[in-house]
């Protein structure tokens, strides 16, 4: 799964006008080619698991333990940064995370044993937590506000190719040069974003928050617990899972490298089409689309279980996987735009939060699970917690419906 992509504008209205201020698009899509390098590096080994386990010499869960670091230390960045983002030149702030994932990924494909690899996770999460942390605000600063939904809808667009094809493209690169290579191959990428965003991006002095920013003031409502907690536990259930994807479908459905990049490209394309779908089904039923996926998703655990040895069905299986998992944050973004319109910011922040901590916590538990039982105990637990995450769905719908009465 990719970073969720930001809907919400920290509060300002999208509708007032510009008062003349220019638009940098050169700046937007400086932006979106380092969401692009961003979200590749981060779930790259997703398909690189079985290569690099063997090269460090740790097993496969440990391996997979590189996405649990970076979604610890995103956790970490993206309730410290924006705190940080208020009193320091933004510009600056994104220069210096770009620089940080060309570091991370130069030490990730270089690492001589699995310490130095999982430093070099570490450095990339802190980039994810802070980047997604600042990406409505900077947005806001980067266009006009009328134009500011356009321009994250083009961040998000980085977002969606890179889901699309880091796995498959990441699988295929091993096969030529190496896991190594893969990371290596992103660098030139984040290098050239680096460079992009210093030539295209214009002085961003830092903004005063807007609604209070007071993070603990929004647990006090029901409504908003309750949603964070569906939020966290859907994201545990789905990475306990797509995380030993690889290992899977190599030892279970017999697949071979290529055949592995065209299922991972088909679980990516469809995805990519559930990002484009879902908006009418969250008009026609908000919090019903919320809470089907994780039972669908749930389903599709368990049939892979049963039916993992076929590349047929285990190919079709996944394609739906990707089709609503990828879908499924575009409505948690809205759901906190609706929620918070006026502290879009803070609520925010804390969604990359629980998204990250979630993700570190699936797949660490994922992982373990995979090591000590198998692929079976860890789908078990994934199916588990997806049919958890949707209940808690249709409490939040009753704590909302509680609330606006």
């Amino acid at each position: 799964m990719a970073a969720p992509a930001i809907t919400a504008t920290a509060g300002i209205p999208l509708d007032q006008e510009s008062g003349g201020r220019s638009a940098h698009w050169g700046g937007v899509f400086a932006m979106t080619l380092c969401v692009f390098a961003l979200i590749a590096s981060e779930f790259m080994p997703v398909s690189l698991l079985t290569p690099m386990a063997s090269d460090l010499q740790v097993t496969e869960g440990m391996a997979g333990q590189g996405i649990a670091i970076s979604g610890a230390f995103a956790v970490l960045a993206s309730l410290s940064i924006p705190a940080v983002a208020g009193r320091i030149h933004r510009k600056a702030l994104l220069l210096a995370l770009t620089a940080m994932m060309c570091v991370s990924g130069a030490i990730v494909g270089l690492a001589p044993n699995y310490l130095t690899y999982m430093v070099g996770r570490a450095l990339i999460g802190v980039v994810v937590g802070g980047f997604w942390s600042l990406s409505a605000a900077t947005a806001m600063q980067l266009v006009p506000p009328s134009k500011v939904p356009r321009a994250l809808a083009i961040f998000n667009g980085g977002n969606a190719l890179a889901t699309v094809i880091a796995a498959p493209l990441g699988s295929y690169l091993a096969s030529i040069m190496g896991w190594r290579g893969a990371f290596l191959c992103l660098v030139p990428i984040a290098v050239l974003a680096f460079a992009w965003q210093w030539f295209s991006l214009p002085a961003m002095p830092a903004l005063p928050r807007a609604g209070s920013g007071n993070v603990l003031r929004l647990f006090k409502s029901r409504r908003f617990v309750l949603g964070m907690l569906a939020v966290g536990i859907f994201f545990m259930g789905q990475f306990a899972l797509f995380t030993y994807l690889r290992p899977f479908l190599e030892a279970v459905t017999g697949v071979g490298v290529s055949m592995l990049s065209l299922i991972l490209l088909a679980l990516g394309v469809a995805g990519f089409i559930g990002t484009l779908l879902i908006g009418r089904f969250l008009k026609a039923g908000f919090y019903a689309t919320l809470a089907i996926i994780p039972v669908v998703m749930a389903a599709i655990a368990v049939l892979l279980t049963a039916l993992g040895s076929s590349v047929v069905a285990t190919t079709v299986l996944l394609a739906l996987w990707g089709l609503v998992a990828t879908a499924a944050p575009v409505g948690w973004w809205t759901w906190i735009a609706q929620t918070l319109p006026q502290d879009a910011e803070a609520g925010g922040g804390l969604m990359v939060a629980v998204v990250q901590l979630s993700i570190a916590l699936g797949s660490t538990a994922g992982g373990l699970l995979f090591d000590a039982s198998g692929y079976q105990a860890t789908f078990a637990f994934s199916a588990a917690l997806l049919l958890v995450g949707a209940f808690l769905v249709t409490l939040t719908a009753r704590a909302s419906h509680a609330e606006s009465t």
